[in-house]
Parts: C-alpha cells; structure tokens; sequence
C-alpha cells in the first residue's frame, strides 16, 4: 500500500470525482438528498456551501466532478507535463479539505471515544441512534473532507514526478536545501511548536473560566444559557483540557522525550519512538483544525464585542493547524531514514539522543 500509494490514491480521487459528478447529475435533475438544502437548525452544518442552491451548485458539481475524473487518471498514468494539471489539483485539494468543510471533521476525532461508545452501548441515549449524530449533512461535509485528501495525494505524487523527484520521499539528486537539514529543521520547527501552543492558549484560558463561573467573553445571559444545558460546560471543560494535553504531545516533535521513550512508559522506555507514531496523529490534527478555525472566521460578527469569546479563540485555529502542521513537517525531515524506493539520503540522527538507543 505504501509503496503504491500514488496510484491507488490517483484512482481514488477519480472514483470519487466520479461519484460527486454522477450526484451533481442526479441532484440536478431534482434527485433526492441534495447535501447543501436549507434544513432545521439543528441539522443544517457550517460548511461554506450550507444553503447554496441546487440549481447552481449541483451542475457545477456535476461538471467538475466528470473533469476531475479524467484529469486524475491522466495524473496517475500520464507523464508530467507542466504546470496546468498540478494547478489543477491543487484547487479541490485546497477548496475540499480546507475551505468548504466546517468543524466536523474536528469534533468527530475529538469526540470519536464518546462516538465509539454510543455506537455499541447507546450511552448516553438522548439521541434516537447513530444516524441522529451522522446524519447525511454532517456526513457529506466528512466526504469533501476526505475527496479533498485525495486530490492533495494525487496532485503531491504528480508534482514530485514532475520534479523528477521519489515519489515516495520527494528527494532529488543532489544536496538537499539548506533549511531541510535536520540541524535546521529543530531551529524552525522549535518556533513552529512555540505557535502551535500559544495560538490554543485563549480556547483553554476562555472554556476553563467558564466552568468555573467567569463568563468571559460572554454576556452573562449566554453564560447562564450554557449552565442550563446540560453536559455543555463540562464538553467545553472537556475539550480544553484535550488542547492542553495536545500542547503538551507537541512538545515531543522537539524535545528528546520524542525520539526516545520516556521512563514513565515504562514498558517501552529506552526504545526509539518510530517516526509515524507521532507524524500521523499530529498530520490528522492538524489538518482538521484549519477548517474549523476558518468556520469560526466565517461565523457572523453580531455582537462581536461582547461575544468575542465563542469566535476569536476558534479562528486561531488556523494558526495553531498551520504551525502544527509545519512543526510535524520538521519532525518528519529530521527523523527521515534513507529511503526504500530511490536509496537517497542519510540514515537518521536523532540530534537530541546524542547517547546510544536501545
């Protein structure tokens, strides 16, 4: 799978470009289950598109749905040849994964325990079953989250075949750049993580102080509406408490707690941190936070003086996803081993490990 990615992804994004074009037809045509239609509140998503009209988004779907389709399979099985196809890709790469969708993909992964309990116990049974969580609006949203992906995938993979790069690395002949250096990577990737933690420190600081009675950057009305809710507070408490934890697992990408394992997981202590463990989650985090922090900068600014508090923190999302992202990006270059596909680079070194691993 991994050595294959290119063209299993490439495939991929044209199956499903395929599918949204077939869709775009069908809710056109005045099918059932037009994603975007106007629906009750407590159904209707924040997604850029909620409440577009199908007589305008469903044909531009169809189009691009059917287009995308082609160009995939050429990037796939094509020879690069400039820059139109990549420009291209990047489109739907950008607009789907980072644009278009809102806060779900976030709240699925941090509430995705919870999800797997109710799921298989019922606990806690306020709603009627599953679907009353996912229902189709919200899951629509994780599908454009996901098309998105794979469009990032497919267009990455063409880009590096144009550089005449590995596609498995990115590597070319040569010197690498000076700022790709490992050395150089923990400089900036420590500035990376200093942001990364900061930019959620207002999120903690606001839903902390609520819990505790402060309503600050809130009216009181809407503070005293959040205590007669039941489990809202604490869901607030809850996720802030996620984002300190977070902030804290960030300072691994730079510190040597993440290359070796620390003594107190004691039945790995001493023992090489492989790289993915710590890539992958912090990628996933990463990603679905840009989109949710860019929903809070869509969110109407009524009573944006006194009500500061719900919005501004959320749109620092942006920030902390983007320095996130780039702090795994300098984690990724510093603990890359010489890679399988194209035998270029040099075996890793772990610069805050200076001593022997076991």
């Amino acid at each position: 799978m991994r050595k294959n990615w290119p063209v299993w992804t490439g495939c991929a994004t044209a199956l499903w470009s395929l599918a949204y074009g077939v869709l775009g037809v069908f809710w056109a045509s005045g099918g059932r289950g037009y994603p975007f239609a106007k629906v009750e509140d407590d159904r209707a998503t924040a997604s850029l598109l909620e409440g577009a009209p199908v007589d305008v988004v469903a044909p531009v779907l169809a189009v691009l749905g059917f287009a995308g389709a082609v160009v995939a399979v050429l990037m796939t099985v094509r020879r690069p040849r400039g820059w139109l196809l990549q420009a291209f890709g990047a489109v739907p790469a950008v607009g789907l994964a980072l644009v278009v969708p809102d806060y779900t993909p976030l709240a699925i992964l941090a509430l995705s325990p919870a999800l797997l309990v109710f799921a298989f116990t019922g606990i806690p049974g306020a709603q009627g079953g599953l679907e009353d969580v996912l229902y189709w609006h919200r899951v629509n949203v994780l599908l454009m989250f996901l098309g998105g992906l794979l469009w990032a995938a497919t267009t990455i993979a063409y880009h590096r075949r144009a550089r005449e790069a590995c596609v498995s690395c990115g590597r070319r002949h040569g010197p690498p750049a000076a700022w790709t250096t490992p050395e150089a990577a923990l400089r900036w990737g420590r500035r990376a993580v200093l942001v990364a933690v900061v930019s959620n420190v207002p999120y903690e600081f606001t839903r902390v102080a609520w819990y505790f009675g402060w309503p600050l950057g809130i009216t009181d009305e809407f503070h005293q509406m959040m205590v007669d809710t039941p489990g809202m507070l604490e869901m607030g408490l809850g996720l802030a408490l996620l984002g300190v934890g977070g902030s804290v697992l960030t300072h691994g990408l730079v510190q040597r707690w993440g290359e070796l394992y620390p003594r107190w997981i004691w039945w790995r202590a001493g023992r090489r941190v492989p790289p993915s463990r710590a890539i992958v989650p912090a990628t996933i985090v990463a990603l679905v936070l840009i989109p949710a922090g860019l929903m809070n900068v869509r969110l109407p600014g009524d009573n944006a003086g006194s009500l500061w508090g719900l919005a501004f923190p959320g749109m620092l999302w942006v920030v902390w996803g983007t320095a996130l992202g780039a702090a795994t990006y300098a984690y990724y270059l510093r603990r890359r081993t010489t890679c399988t596909r194209c035998h270029r680079g040099e075996p890793a070194t772990d610069l805050l490990t200076p001593e022997p691993v076991r």
